[in-house]
């Protein structure tokens, strides 16, 4: 493997060509043009007003293993949803029933799009991390200021990596980089056009597929609260650890910024609320494992590792397999060839996953203010159209 000594006495070496200026305009494009997709393919095609008069949030959907087939003369099931409760961990939790305001025009379109509500929570989510930045300025010693500290936390991970965990982290970063730079700069340019592809867009696009493809809203509810959860959990991490990216460091280190050669940005990597020292744990590969093995659950390969049948053929399982594995070995190779992360943000992502698919249900916790929102907006919080197909089977 070619090494940073081998590109030491190189002036420009031969970093790829970088991201395309369009992807400043470009990206939205593609976001946006997915979310609509979303919109129109997860609509509810057989909307009836009087399928409106039905409590409509998440929790009561798991009663009734689909959503489309609770019917107005369904007493039973009907009163039972008006009056939920939720056992969190031991906590219980009521909620209230927020039907009385299905006939308003906004809970009728929610009715009709109920995908919008997942759009609402992500960009909750980015609002959450657009306070990461000015919270880690704030937390750092006004003495030292965060981009010291974040260099010093970026430099303590390589001496781990590099002098007590060798055995783990065998290849350097500096030096899996220079082997792409030296031997094979076509693949970094693919590299450096899909380091943001493989992020925003390609994570939204997941989310749109498995809210349709997943057989029940409970499946799809734990992939979306595991990466919700890892989410907040990684930017806890960015405000108390900032982290400088190997790009960042000093050149005597031996990284280049492959991706912004030529002041090339990306519309997700540039502006004020960008936090550019949230490298530890790396997002890229949290959402990259969990739709890894969300793959590797639809694939039904666990299930036959169980013993149990599955419905789908042979060339489907071995398909999510290959994806299961492969999407996150070149999300990983991405974000280590272009000197955005370093092998520790990876693994450190690898155990916050786990974690948090292991403690998901603690989302549930904010039903309540779930309900509150409702109840301000007068809203009704629609039924998913998740396993619609597989309930018309």
């Amino acid at each position: 493997m070619a090494t940073f000594a081998n590109l030491a006495g190189r002036a420009s070496p031969d970093l790829g060509k970088p991201q395309m200026a369009s992807h400043t305009w470009l990206e939205p494009i593609v976001v946006v043009s997915i979310m609509v997709g979303s919109l129109i393919v997860n609509r509810r095609r057989n909307s009836n007003r009087n399928s409106l008069e039905l409590p409509r949030f998440e929790h009561a959907h798991r009663i009734r293993g689909s959503y489309a087939i609770l019917e107005d003369n369904d007493t039973h099931i009907t009163n039972e949803l008006h009056s939920e409760t939720e056992n969190v961990y031991g906590i219980t939790i009521k909620i209230g029933d927020s039907s009385r305001w299905s006939h308003h025009i906004h809970s009728r379109i929610l009715h009709k799009f109920p995908f919008l509500v997942e759009m609402f929570y992500w960009i909750m989510n980015y609002l959450f991390y657009s306070v990461t930045k000015s919270t880690a300025q704030w937390l750092s010693p006004a003495q030292i200021g965060v981009v010291q500290v974040a260099r010093d936390h970026a430099i303590n991970i390589l001496d781990l990596e590099q002098q007590s965990a060798r055995w783990i982290f065998p290849i350097k970063e500096v030096d899996f980089q220079s082997f792409f730079i030296q031997n094979h700069p076509a693949i970094l340019t693919v590299f450096n056009r899909i380091y943001s592809l493989v992020h925003i867009p390609g994570t939204v696009l997941f989310l749109s597929w498995y809210y349709y493809a997943a057989k029940d809203h409970a499946s799809f509810a734990v992939a979306r609260r595991t990466m919700t959860l890892g989410n907040f959990v990684a930017f806890l991490v960015f405000c108390v650890y900032p982290c400088m990216p190997p790009r960042l460091l000093p050149k005597s280190y031996g990284f280049y910024d492959t991706v912004r050669q030529g002041n090339a940005e990306s519309v997700w990597v540039g502006g004020e609320s960008v936090n550019q020292f949230a490298a530890m744990p790396s997002l890229h590969f949290t959402y990259a494992f969990v739709i890894g093995c969300t793959f590797l659950y639809h694939s039904g390969v666990m299930q036959r590792l169980f013993g149990k049948s599955t419905k789908k053929s042979c060339l489907t399982q071995i398909s999510f397999l290959v994806l299961s594995i492969l999407y996150p070995i070149l999300v990983l190779s991405v974000i280590v060839a272009t000197a955005n992360h370093y092998w520790l943000d990876a693994v450190v992502a690898i155990f916050s996953v786990t974690l948090c698919f292991r403690f998901n249900r603690v989302l549930l916790l904010f039903l309540p203010v779930e309900y509150a929102i409702c109840w301000i907006l007068r809203l009704t919080k629609p039924v998913p159209t998740t396993g619609e197909r597989a309930d018309k089977r």
